[in-house]
């Protein structure tokens, strides 16, 4: 097998119309195409991050919430690369959404911070200057 790249990442959401503004307000996502599902009561909403990656926004009637603290196994959480993590944490900040302390990556130097996107759901943001 040669996988080649991520080909999207899929979300569930609770409330659609709340996310969709966050993804594509907020964080400036592209959207690429929206259908109602009507015999799954279902949203599906395709978002292109820079041209690159894509997100699938999904809604479900009455989905269960997903523990995100404490950490518990499975997926983890998102990360976005950044040029400027001091400007993107002022960006989202002047949106109305907070991050953590900006830390230090001990491996990489790296310096990141994580937000939470409507549903609670962990996002980071990771400084990698191009």
């Amino acid at each position: 097998m040669k996988i080649s790249a991520v080909h999207h990442i899929a979300i569930i959401c609770s409330d659609y119309e709340r996310s969709k503004e966050f993804y594509v307000n907020t964080l400036g996502f592209t959207v690429r195409h929206e259908v109602y599902r009507a015999e799954r009561q279902s949203y599906k909403l395709d978002l292109d991050i820079n041209g690159q990656y894509q997100i699938e926004l999904f809604s479900f009637p009455n989905c269960p919430p997903r523990p995100s603290y404490p950490e518990a196994r499975g997926l983890r959480h998102l990360a976005f690369s950044v040029p400027d993590i001091d400007a993107a944490v002022a960006e989202l900040a002047a949106k109305a959404v907070s991050c953590e302390p900006i830390r230090i990556d001990e491996i990489t130097g790296q310096r990141f911070t994580f937000f939470a996107d409507p549903d609670g759901l962990p996002l980071e943001l990771y400084e990698s200057p191009l």
